[in-house]
């Protein structure tokens, strides 16, 4: 069952920050859907299961806040 979470991510600062984050999670398996928004830097994401979010954001260079 997909599951919807809101997280945190330190330094999404502008609309291009908001698309390279979101391109990073697309391309987690798992992921269904993704927005982020920089004017509070967090990221909605809908999931299966239990995937590693955390991994995706900081390989894009983000720092994963929670």
């Amino acid at each position: 069952m997909p599951e919807r979470r809101t997280i945190a991510v330190a330094g999404v600062t502008s609309t291009g920050c908001e698309t390279n984050v979101e391109n990073a999670l697309k391309n987690v398996p798992g992921v269904r859907r993704v927005e982020a928004d920089h004017g509070d830097e967090s990221v909605e994401v809908v999931v299966d299961g239990d995937q590693r979010i955390g991994d995706a954001v900081y390989d894009a260079g983000y720092e994963f806040v929670g």
